[in-house]
């Protein structure tokens, strides 16, 4: 199968990678040539152009659009809607805001264009495990791309099926799931955006107030002086607690027991906003979520522990770089 992908950074051309890997062709374009020139090396087919790339693509042509939301994701929409032919398909693989999904689909519908919004999680990591991925759209486009995303998706691997499910039961299992129309997808992938948020704070507390445990304020018997490294590596064997964002975390903390390196700065991508702004537009108590939000607006003003923890997460499942 064919695909053409726009935006080759830190999961673009992983994907790639993975598509090819698994016997599909790409096109790729980005506004590096390095970028497109390295893959181009590995055998993709590169273009220096969206017109180029949707040229050198057979119909219906499928493209992946993988740029940062907002207007630059708005500008290679609004291209591609005059490049592209009846039956075509975009898909969406970034962050963008789900009503913006919604929006595209039906303006690009008189083009008998297929708009599809994928959210993608997996991060630098998603070459090797694989990428969980929450799809919206029509659901004839999405069969038709079901070889694309099925190679991308982690697949079942060694991960024990849930009690009860029956074999051939959707292709959840497998990593990957139609979650409804256009904006579904994304909407889904904002939500788990969220509980990432909260799941990382607290983390972030409990080895912040482990970490608090040997200061002079504490009685002396009650004061501990507490191997925190040691603390991650436990809690990854058979605790309920145990979770990828664990594994990393302790990986960080072996690299550097202090996290000197780590000022403690955090930013937000836009999903746990959107997040807590869908809570309150649906009237749904979303206390921890918020209060992770909020933390994170805390972290530019004053550094703790706790915010070096986040911060050492978020670059290691996906390589976000802090601000100093």
């Amino acid at each position: 199968m064919q695909l053409g992908m726009i935006g080759l950074g830190k999961m673009g051309a992983n994907m790639v990678r993975r598509i090819m890997g698994a016997g599909h062709e790409c096109v790729v374009f980005d506004q590096s040539p390095e970028a497109v020139e390295a893959l181009k090396n590995e055998g993709a087919r590169g273009a220096t152009s969206l017109a180029e790339l949707v040229s050198k693509l057979d119909a219906p042509r499928a493209i992946w659009i993988m740029v940062p939301a907002g207007e630059i994701t708005e500008g290679v929409v609004q291209e591609l809607a005059g490049l592209m032919s009846k039956g075509d398909m975009m898909i969406d693989g970034g962050n963008s805001m789900f009503k913006d999904d919604a929006r595209r689909a039906i303006e690009l519908t008189p083009k008998g264009i297929h708009y599809l919004d994928c959210g993608t999680s997996g991060g630098v990591w998603g070459i090797d495990r694989g990428y969980c991925l929450m799809i919206g759209g029509d659901k004839d486009a999405v069969t038709h791309l079901d070889p694309i995303f099925k190679c991308l998706a982690p697949g079942r691997g060694d991960v024990e099926r849930t009690p009860g499910r029956e074999s051939g039961q959707g292709t959840a299992e497998e990593g990957y799931l139609h979650c409804g129309p256009a904006g579904a997808g994304h909407y889904v992938k904002m939500i788990h955006n969220g509980i990432e948020y909260g799941l990382m704070q607290s983390y972030a507390e409990g080895f912040d107030i482990l970490n608090t445990a040997r200061e002079e304020s504490v009685p002396k018997e009650y004061r501990y002086e507490l191997e925190i490294g040691e603390i991650a590596e436990v809690w990854r064997r058979g605790s309920v607690v145990g979770s990828w964002l664990l594994d990393l975390t302790a990986q960080a903390l072996v690299e550097q027991p202090d996290l000197e390196d780590y000022s403690g700065y955090v930013t937000d991508s836009g999903e746990g906003r959107w997040t807590v702004n869908a809570a309150v537009e649906q009237a749904v108590p979303a206390d921890v979520l918020t209060a992770a939000l909020y933390t994170r607006f805390r972290s530019r003003q004053s550094h703790t522990f706790a915010e070096k923890i986040l911060s050492a997460m978020r670059h290691k499942f996906g390589g976000h770089v802090e601000n100093k």
